[in-house]
């Protein structure tokens, strides 16, 4: 396929798609260096093996799965141009969001409850790792949040329907590289 075929539309989309894949291929770089850094440092002798993860943070993998279906859902109703309970569950992502980082700060307040905290004499590389990562990631959500935003705002404001999906698709894709990216996350911590 040549790309340089079609309508600026067409060309249009396919260079914003292109953009938010290089992002994600970026992030991704940068979560692998920071995972990849753990394993390594899990050689120290200072390493906790024994750690649990808080509680909170499987609640919010829980909660962060069921955004991702309820953009799903959006995305579902926009096509099928019922535009208002498209936006209804939207905004249902969007509150599920902001439960995520609630209870990624309360998985915080669990480590901090265990006397970890992220530097100082009390402070571990373990627990250290954890809480830059999960932190990274929930900047990265708040940017996810940001982007869902502007697609609830524009949903309300018409500009999507079964013909004009590229801004929902956008925020779609990158919410659900979010959801995978902390479901990966969880695993890695949970089995390393």
């Amino acid at each position: 396929m040549d790309l340089t075929q079609g309508t600026q539309k067409e060309k249009n989309a396919r260079a914003k798609k292109m953009m938010l894949w290089f992002g994600i291929v970026s992030l991704l770089m940068g979560f692998a260096g920071w995972t990849s850094a753990f394993i390594v440092s899990s050689a120290r002798e200072d390493w906790l093996n024994d750690f649990q993860l808080p509680t909170a943070f499987f609640y919010s993998t829980a909660v962060i799965i069921l955004s991702s279906l309820t953009y799903i859902k959006a995305k579902q109703l926009v096509r099928s141009n019922a535009q208002k309970a498209a936006s209804n569950w939207l905004f249902g992502t969007l509150l599920l969001g902001v439960i995520f980082i609630i209870l990624q700060f309360s998985g915080f307040n669990e480590i901090i409850a265990q006397g970890y905290y992220f530097t100082g004499p009390t402070s571990n590389i373990t627990m250290s790792y954890i809480f830059l990562i999960a932190t990274v990631h929930i900047l990265h959500v708040i940017a996810g949040m940001i982007s869902l935003i502007v697609v609830l705002v524009r949903q309300r404001q018409g500009k999507y329907s079964s013909d004009d999906m590229l801004g929902i698709e956008l925020g779609a894709t990158f919410w659900h590289f979010l959801d995978l990216l902390w479901v990966y996350l969880m695993l890695f911590f949970f089995f390393f």
